[in-house]
């Protein structure tokens, strides 16, 4: 996705764009990420580190364009971090801060549910602007997340909106497509290309990442549109029927990652606030609320009789 949507970005005028990875370039990256060359594979040391040969590309193609490559661990909800290794954690944990507060826009990439939780609750922190883009087997997913400046009415959700469990680890004992999107590779391009128009839109809306979803079947819609089009939450597709929609959904105030609690949390306790969250995803359903709910939501479906559920039919019988 990084590749792509770094190209497109250079296509609308963006000369400022930062690649953050750790990893190396493989043989099997050239084909299906477009800033990568066989040379990149056999190159070492930091040469062959993702985001620096990416950045390398684009200076290549645009020597104008400002990139700069950044090897840095996103650190993930239901991943542990022991003592030995907290020191590097914080370091991580900061520097990703840093980075955000530095940039306009962050496009969200990464290859897990869980990775995606630390960079979300640090835009929600500093009020930043983010395009998300996720793939799944034959789907992919484009989407933007609320500012909390934004009037609360219009406000819509970030990724982790829609769960009723905190992002855990979804990586161990997992097989390759289930953990990474490799089998329909076209849904790269799709999304990536998807992900550059919707910031696009935005850029050409007045109220920008303020600006209302847009609701087909609402006349108030008028207000999400643009002089290239319209200016939707999410953009979902999928190639197993070649469909596409656009949807929409509001902030979640028990949200793990951008509900008001856990970011007055970060923003008070910074690195050791999240390092507890890493080491336990379930305290941060706790501090929202989110368990709670969920448990009053269980409770009160236990109390159904199933004679509730008795259709006249059996009655009868």
């Amino acid at each position: 996705l990084g590749c792509n949507i770094a190209r497109h970005l250079m296509m609308w005028g963006v000369n400022h764009i930062t690649l953050v990875d750790r990893g190396m370039v493989s043989y099997s990256n050239p084909v299906r990420q477009t800033l990568f060359e066989l040379s990149d594979c056999t190159a070492e040391g930091p040469d062959r580190i993702k985001s620096i040969a990416a950045a390398r590309a684009i200076k290549r193609i645009l020597p104008t364009c400002n990139a700069n490559g950044v090897e840095l661990t996103i650190r993930m909800p239901g991943h542990a971090v022991d003592k030995a290794a907290e020191a590097d954690a914080v370091r991580d944990i900061e520097s990703l801060d840093r980075l955000i507060q530095s940039h306009d826009v962050v496009f969200l990439l990464t290859d897990s549910r869980e990775s995606r939780w630390l960079p979300t609750l640090i835009c929600a922190a500093h009020d930043k602007p983010v395009i998300n883009s996720a793939l799944g087997f034959d789907t992919y997913l484009v989407m933007r997340h609320g500012l909390r400046s934004a009037p609360k009415e219009s406000r819509v959700g970030c990724y982790f909106c829609n769960d009723v469990v905190a992002p855990m680890d979804s990586l161990t004992a997992r097989t390759l497509d289930q953990q990474c999107t490799v089998t329909r590779p076209g849904v790269s391009a799709m999304a990536s290309a998807l992900s550059v128009e919707l910031l696009a839109a935005l850029c050409n809306h007045e109220k920008f990442f303020e600006c209302p979803a847009y609701v087909e079947s609402e006349a108030a819609s008028d207000a999400a549109t643009t002089v290239i089009g319209i200016v939707p939450h999410q953009v979902r597709g999928s190639v197993s029927d070649y469909s596409q929609m656009t949807l929409h959904g509001v902030a979640y105030d028990k949200c793990t990652a951008c509900s008001d609690k856990v970011v007055e949390l970060y923003q008070q306790r910074g690195a050791a606030f999240v390092i507890e969250c890493l080491n336990n995803p379930k305290h941060v359903e706790t501090i929202t609320g989110l368990a709670a709910e969920r448990e009053a939501l269980a409770a009160k479906y236990a109390d159904w009789d199933d004679d509730d559920f008795s259709s006249s039919a059996d009655d009868d019988a």
